[in-house]
């Protein structure tokens, strides 16, 4: 089965993107739609980099593991 969700949930990068994301629309920075769309492709973004530091070389995408080239 595939790996669980990178970052994690209690990430402490991840609540600092949060975090940011609360902040700048309490400072009017941001709208909410604004900071929603970054916190989403920066959470992503360290998910992924987490992801590999996780399984170097994997190629996992969504399919059943047989269709990867995990070792």
């Amino acid at each position: 089965m595939p790996s669980p969700p990178f970052p994690s949930p209690d990430s402490t990068v991840l609540r600092l993107i949060v975090g940011n994301a609360i902040a700048s629309v309490r400072s009017a920075e941001a709208s909410v739609e604004e900071a929603i769309l970054h916190a989403a492709v920066h959470g992503w973004y360290e998910g992924h980099v987490q992801g590999e530091d996780e399984c170097p070389g994997c190629d996992f995408r969504g399919r059943l593991p047989k269709h990867s080239n995990r070792s």
